[in-house]
């Protein structure tokens, strides 16, 4: 990358912007030399905020990897920009890239709070705990502005509902006066994301996401408040990351977490040409060897989508590291993720016009 292209992506994840894989139409960069004769340099690239005109808001799942079967997920993209994002090739179903359009075209959905107060309030709707950000970080920097996630929280403690948060961003803190007296009614709990404790390896991987110190504070003052929280050391990333899984957990556990989990690095989609491509950009040293130890725990390949081996993978190094953790959980009285929620008081509060109650 030159150090023209590279000025304009400052703060970016992704290094380039490849069509979707539904697209006919391929990008190609073309530098026509104005730059370098000295004209001015490229602008920064900028982020923009869409509406999302969805009909529905809460996601099921039935998969047996993941400990939740439903979730809502407040924005489509992430200005987070980590370069791992699994929700990355999502953004291929919008006719968008998976790459810079992922993390500076974002669509929120403004109506979130209203379409789940509908979908709660249905006669067939059981109530389940609710996970808010599976998919794309509920507390991103657009939160602070647009309060999505918190008018989702404040729907969800009207009814009674369940909720886990899943963020690695220190905004979560600013609603404790909703999450607080939930978590005290076994309502609410919150898991948060540190993938590493470096500080300039953070800021290469998810730029525009809080810095590691912050993301073990929120989960002090999360403890502080009475909110259960896990410590996520995902995605573990072989010769990246991985040595750090126990300091990770040893951190997390000293700032009060109760559980801990974690991921072994997907690539599925789009994300493996993304990946291998920041490799060589910011790791070129060890990008091969990075590489060759996914392959060897992914069964050859740079993913499985199998259940049962996608979150952890297979071989030698896999289980290494999933003995790795389990010690470490052990040893720190970290008894995994945390999902039991009171589902027994879920109670849709009364509506205009309903009938009142007879005595």
């Amino acid at each position: 990358m030159d150090e023209v292209t590279r000025r304009a992506l400052k703060g970016r994840g992704a290094i380039s912007n490849e069509s979707s894989r539904f697209e006919r139409e391929r990008r190609v960069l073309v530098d026509d030399g104005w730059t370098a004769d000295g004209g001015e340099d490229p602008p920064p690239v900028r982020t923009t905020v869409l509406d999302d005109r969805a009909r529905s808001v809460i996601a099921r799942n039935n998969s047996p990897d993941i400990p939740f079967e439903q979730s809502v997920n407040p924005y489509r993209g992430c200005e987070h920009a980590c370069i791992y994002c699994f929700a990355r090739p999502t953004h291929a179903y919008l006719g968008l890239s998976p790459g810079l359009d992922f993390e500076t075209r974002l669509f929120r959905k403004r109506d979130a709070a209203e379409l789940l107060a509908r979908e709660l309030r249905a006669k067939s709707y059981v109530c389940r705990p609710l996970a808010i950000g599976a998919n794309t970080d509920p507390y991103q920097p657009i939160e602070r502005e647009e309060r999505i996630t918190r008018s989702v929280l404040e729907v969800c403690r009207d009814f009674n509902q369940p909720v886990c948060i899943i963020t690695k961003s220190a905004l979560v803190t600013r609603d404790l006066d909703i999450l607080a007296p939930m978590a005290a009614k076994r309502l609410a709990s919150v898991a948060v994301s540190v993938t590493t404790l470096d500080r300039n390896l953070a800021r290469r991987m998810e730029p525009r996401a809080a810095t590691p110190p912050r993301r073990l504070e929120a989960i002090r003052e999360l403890t502080a408040a009475g909110v259960p929280v896990s410590v996520l050391a995902s995605p573990m990333i072989p010769a990246l990351n991985d040595h750090e899984l126990e300091a990770i957990l040893e951190a997390g556990a000293e700032a009060g977490a109760a559980g801990g989990s974690y991921i072994l690095l997907r690539l599925p989609l789009e994300i493996k040409d993304l990946f291998e491509e920041w490799l060589r950009e910011h790791v070129p040293d060890r990008a091969d060897r990075v590489l060759s130890l996914i392959r060897q725990a992914r069964a050859g390949g740079l993913y499985q989508s199998e259940f049962g081996t996608r979150m952890t993978g297979t071989g030698p190094i896999a289980e290494l590291l999933s003995r790795r953790f389990k010690l470490a959980c052990r040893r720190l009285g970290l008894d995994g993720r945390r999902w039991d929620l009171d589902c027994e008081l879920f109670r849709p509060p009364p509506a205009r016009g309903d009938q009142l109650p007879l005595l």
